[in-house]
């Protein structure tokens, strides 16, 4: 009788798109705030969060590390009010206006009708109404680091609508002492030009770094395909990945008894 009350439950909630899970069940994180709190309780304590794409900003990372100064990056005028809120409230936190690049100039951005679908590489609606465009600064991450004298270990962030390598490549640097980098990967060119999942995991590996979780995303309208996750990783020869096993013996014979085996 119980478990066809949850079943009907957890129907009637996915029907209105809520899907419950329970906590500690082994299956995936699928929030931010679930894979930080699990890369917390590993150990993983930055000193500096570097967020380049910021719109609104990113509260639940900012959360998650109470205190830690921040160097936000966002080329957008229009999010400066909330980036002189969030820094305000962070003592040692900066901002800036300017695009993440490979190299310090500027460039166009198509400013989206939704801000935060913005992009330097382009229209993301190609046969809509066109998107206004504006000429922005760009800034290498790994200057900005240096110019303030940021503290490492970092927590790096990039969510700039398919332009995440140009970024990365303006920040290697940083990468070196990274031990957390959360980017937002796409399955499909949504913006002409922008990085797809392939591409972003090689560019990673070939930095050093290894895919350790995955969370959020969204489909498509178009045909219902997985459009975008975010991805968090993290250093493949560090300590989050130096034990390569699935469980110890214990954890394993605790599992296999739970299967009834």
């Amino acid at each position: 009788m119980r478990a066809r009350a949850v079943a009907a439950a957890r129907g009637a909630l996915r029907r209105v798109g809520v899907e419950v899970s329970r906590a500690g069940g082994g299956g995936p994180r699928r929030t931010l705030p679930e894979v930080l709190a699990h890369l917390r309780g590993l150990g993983v304590a930055p000193a500096t969060i570097v967020d380049v794409g910021v719109a609104r900003g990113t509260p639940e990372l900012y959360d998650a590390f109470p205190g830690v100064p921040l160097l936000l990056v966002e080329p957008l005028v229009e999010h400066e009010h909330d980036l002189r809120t969030i820094v305000a409230a962070r003592p040692g936190s900066r901002y800036v206006l300017a695009a993440g690049g490979p190299a310090p100039g500027e460039l166009e951005i198509a400013v989206h009708r939704v801000l935060a679908c913005s992009s330097v590489l382009g229209d993301r609606d190609p046969g809509g109404e066109p998107a206004a465009r504006r000429t922005v600064p760009v800034v290498r991450v790994d200057d900005l680091v240096a110019e303030h004298g940021l503290a490492a270990p970092f927590v790096v962030k990039v969510d700039v609508e398919g332009a995440e390598l140009q970024v990365l490549e303006g920040a290697r640097a940083t990468l070196a002492h990274a031990v957390v980098v959360l980017l937002e990967v796409s399955f499909f060119q949504l913006v002409p030009g922008g990085a797809e999942l392939a591409d972003v995991v090689a560019w990673m590996r070939d930095a050093g770094f290894a895919a350790y979780d995955l969370y959020h995303g969204h489909l498509r309208p178009l045909d219902g395909a997985l459009a975008q996750v975010d991805m968090a990783f993290v250093r493949a020869d560090g300590p989050l990945r130096a034990d390569h096993r699935y469980a110890t013996p214990q954890q394993a014979d605790a599992l296999y008894r739970r299967w009834g085996l």
